[in-house]
């Protein structure tokens, strides 16, 4: 069984720039573990890469399935999806994905709660911005379902946030600009993993940042997978 990042209960930060691309069980497809618990059935959060005319066959996802698009176009029978698209896929749907141009997508897997079974086709381009707690901060929500919330975060430049906590954890990922907080500086392509209890003050300096933020889910009961029933 494949271990990496795997325990909630640690804070990971990870600059996925700096990162190999691994191969895949498809030659024209390879994808960075972020975090990952299982062989090619796995609890799993990943950058994944295809390259153009490339295609995955059918199968099903039993944990269910957490797109974002970051670049290129992601397709499958139910559609194409471009940059900026949020995609869930329940337990228990199947597609036989591909990718026309090649894209590149942040992935996670199997970590839906059982009784979620929403299915989620978000184009982020399209959507409208909130203004946030403070000034600078505008939010646009993807998907909340019994406290975990997910959403992208625009901070303008020189935007300062209270500390805070994160009583059932928190997750970002870097899709633009830098963003800082007492702990350290992450560019874009950073992943951060804080877990539950966990406080920081977060705020940008002069870039700005666009951040995929994920709160409430490391508490949560996932559907378990079969390695590990």
């Amino acid at each position: 069984m494949l271990r990496v990042n795997a325990d909630f209960n640690e804070r990971v930060v990870v600059e996925t720039n700096t990162l190999p691309w691994i191969a895949s069980p498809q030659p024209q497809i390879k994808r960075k573990p972020l975090d990952r618990l299982g062989g090619e059935i796995a609890r799993a959060t990943s950058l994944v890469v295809y390259e153009p005319h490339s295609s995955f066959p059918e199968h099903r996802h039993g944990g269910g399935e957490e797109i974002l698009v970051l670049k290129g176009t992601f397709s499958d029978e139910s559609g194409n999806y471009g940059q900026g698209t949020y995609i869930r896929n329940p337990p228990g749907t199947k597609h036989s994905p591909y990718s026309p141009t090649g894209c590149i997508l942040f992935v996670k897997l199997w970590q839906f709660c059982a009784e979620d079974n929403e299915v989620v086709r978000v184009n982020t381009q399209e959507m409208s911005w909130y203004e946030g707690l403070v000034p600078g901060l505008h939010v646009q929500p993807l998907h909340e379902h019994h406290g975990i919330h997910t959403a992208l975060v625009n901070w303008a430049p020189n935007t300062q946030f209270q500390g805070h906590s994160h009583p059932g954890g928190e997750e970002i990922f870097v899709l633009e600009g830098v963003f800082h907080d007492e702990w350290g500086t992450y560019p874009k392509g950073t992943w951060i993993r804080s877990p539950r209890y966990s406080r920081h003050t977060p705020f940008t300096k002069s870039e700005g940042a666009m951040i995929y933020v994920k709160t409430g889910h490391l508490g949560a009961t996932y559907l378990p997978f079969p390695s590990i029933v």
